[in-house]
């Protein structure tokens, strides 16, 4: 390669990536009070046993749309959870993830209102598990999410009243990792 072609090429080579349109989270499922903070928190271990292990590719690469796609194995045998995108992070208490991330958001919280709380405005699927504890689920929305604000894909038990009907958090896996503010006074 020539001296000036290279020269032109060192900044193309000196730019941050840019970042890519499609995010692949894979973590095993471990409990909230793990010594390490776990990517993916199961706290119904009789429904997402320690070990179990979830793979989440969200999509974004079509301007204006969001193509979520959770894979899952290990978890109880024939079941149904709803699945929903939340503003909060995983923790050691299930409600650390916060309400269901929503394009329009509902000013009354929770949103129970139809207008906001429903599968257009929110990002929602319904993983059926097997005989051997293994689905998969894809949901597609008209939006993307705005950047820091969906920040983990929460698990719900299911109830009797049916898969869309959500029950309390069996397990949460995170999808951004953690932005720490600056310190004070701390030097760039």
């Amino acid at each position: 390669m020539s001296a000036p072609l290279a020269a032109a090429l060192l900044p193309l080579a000196l730019l941050a990536p840019t970042a890519s349109p499609v995010s692949v989270v894979e973590a095993a499922f471990d409990p909230a009070t793990a010594f390490v903070p776990p990517t993916a928190v199961s706290y119904a271990n009789d429904l997402v046993p320690y070990g179990a292990h979830a793979r989440i590719v969200t999509d974004r690469s079509t301007a204006g749309r969001t193509v979520l796609t959770m894979t899952v194995t290990g978890l109880a045998p024939d079941h149904e959870f709803p699945v929903h995108l939340h503003t909060g992070t995983c923790g050691v208490d299930p409600a650390a993830s916060g309400p269901h991330y929503q394009d329009a958001v509902d000013p009354v919280q929770p949103s129970t209102d139809p207008a906001y709380a429903n599968e257009r405005n929110e990002l929602r699927l319904v993983l059926r598990t097997d005989e051997h504890g293994e689905g998969a689920a894809t949901a597609s929305v008209p939006w993307q999410p705005r950047p820091g604000e969906a920040r983990s894909l929460v698990v719900h038990a299911g109830t009797p009243a049916g898969p869309h009907a959500a029950g309390d958090r069996v397990a949460c896996v995170k999808l951004e990792k953690e932005v720490k503010p600056e310190r004070a006074g701390a030097s760039r």
